[in-house]
């Protein structure tokens, strides 16, 4: 069975209206005494703000140009990411985007190379078919299943032979995606990741690992995020989604590696000066903030719990094992849309993730209150919706059009 969030969906997600931009949410207090003080965000993680740590680290920060390879708290942030990642190198990018385009060409440098990757990934999915748009790389899908894993038999039936050069693509690449966003934040074992390794090795191909959300896999296997990605020869980090930080992404790999990544990070446009004021930020993420991700975790299990006790959802709370909980809106009188719509009345932001389904997504600025505080505004969105006399008229959260993928 693929995964239920797989391109199924994607005539959808070509339609549905997101809740990208919200104004300030209008002041209605749900039935609970308490006023809305905050907004409680869980469309992403990567809403957060800097915290105060970051913001003096920011301002703190010893800086001088990059692109000349001179900024020092770059080059320390950078060598700390490698020696944590356990690979010999590491190279600072604006966005996960970039960072997953740039490791792509690396290993794809001769236009018309074919990359394995999963039919619901990041990559082929949400980055503009960027690795064909600008790499001339062509994508060879195979499903994933709801765990976020590719079957090892079909990843290895999808390499392409050498005697067929004539006709087809070459294959020089596998990808895989841990957590799986789209598979409900899934986590891929280190011995799964192993396994497709050491048949990428045995084929003579690369490994490149979007780790995203990387150090909430660690976390919630609990195994070291260097031993997860060993098997790798690259890997790109998000720093600003569970992590916190404002801005940026990481890629590591060998020396060689980033050597050729760099020329394609100022290729790119991607090459920036005095960086060191956001690495100085995501420096203080990593060292504050992969020891609050389990409490993420806890989170969203109590969520999805809550939820669960809504009948007209479906939700397997026994699936979420990191940050993001999906359901199932089983009552066709309520869309995801219009749920997202009533809650934002109530100052709780979400998206929709599919026609029938919503995603929430914890992070290390939402506390337990705020989770029981939009358990208990979903349930009043619910009744109100079924009784339909909601108003939308002074919303515009969801006014513009856009694509999934946060």
């Amino acid at each position: 069975m693929p995964c239920q969030r797989s391109c199924d969906e994607t005539k959808f997600h070509e339609r549905w209206q997101v809740y990208l931009h919200p104004l300030k949410p209008l002041p209605l207090p749900c039935t609970q005494s308490r006023m809305v003080a905050k907004v409680v965000d869980l469309r992403s993680d990567t809403v957060t703000k800097p915290s105060e740590a970051m913001r003096a680290a920011m301002a703190a920060a010893d800086v001088d140009d990059d692109v000349l390879g001179a900024d020092p708290t770059a080059r320390r942030f950078e060598a700390e990411m490698a020696a944590l990642m356990g690979k010999e190198a590491a190279l600072f990018v604006p966005s996960g985007t970039m960072a997953n385009l740039v490791s792509v060409l690396v290993h794809c440098d001769v236009r018309g190379s074919e990359v394995i990757l999963g039919d619901a990934s990041h990559i082929h999915v949400y980055e503009n078919g960027g690795i064909s748009t600008i790499g001339g790389v062509h994508p060879k899908t195979v499903a994933n299943n709801p765990d976020g894993t590719m079957d090892i038999d079909k990843i290895v039936a999808a390499i392409r032979h050498r005697g067929g050069a004539l006709l087809y693509p070459t294959t020089r690449l596998i990808c895989l995606e841990n957590t799986h966003a789209n598979c409900g934040g899934k986590c891929l074992s280190v011995e799964y990741t192993d396994k497709v390794g050491e048949i990428a090795k045995s084929h003579g191909l690369k490994l490149h690992i979007d780790g995203a959300r990387i150090f909430n896999a660690s976390v919630a296997l609990g195994v070291p995020v260097d031993r997860l990605v060993k098997a790798a020869d690259s890997i790109s980090v998000c720093l600003s989604k569970g992590l916190g930080a404002p801005v940026g992404s990481v890629i590591v790999g060998s020396k060689a590696f980033i050597d050729k990544a760099k020329i394609l990070r100022k290729t790119l446009g991607g090459g920036m000066r005095q960086i060191g004021v956001l690495c100085a930020a995501a420096s203080a993420a990593v060292r504050d903030t992969v020891g609050k991700l389990e409490d993420d975790h806890r989170k969203a299990k109590a969520l999805a719990e809550g939820l669960k006790k809504i009948k007209q959802f479906s939700v397997d709370s026994a699936s979420v094992e990191t940050n993001m909980v999906f359901f199932n809106i089983m009552d066709p009188r309520i869309s995801p849309d219009r749920l997202c719509q009533a809650l934002e009345q109530r100052s709780v932001l979400a998206m929709p993730a599919s026609s029938k389904s919503v995603r929430f997504v914890l992070h290390y600025q939402i506390s337990d209150s705020d989770v029981q505080y939009a358990l208990t505004c979903v349930e009043k969105a619910v009744e109100e919706l079924l009784k339909g006399g909601t108003k939308f008229e002074h919303l515009t959260n969801g006014a513009t059009k856009h694509s999934y993928g946060h």
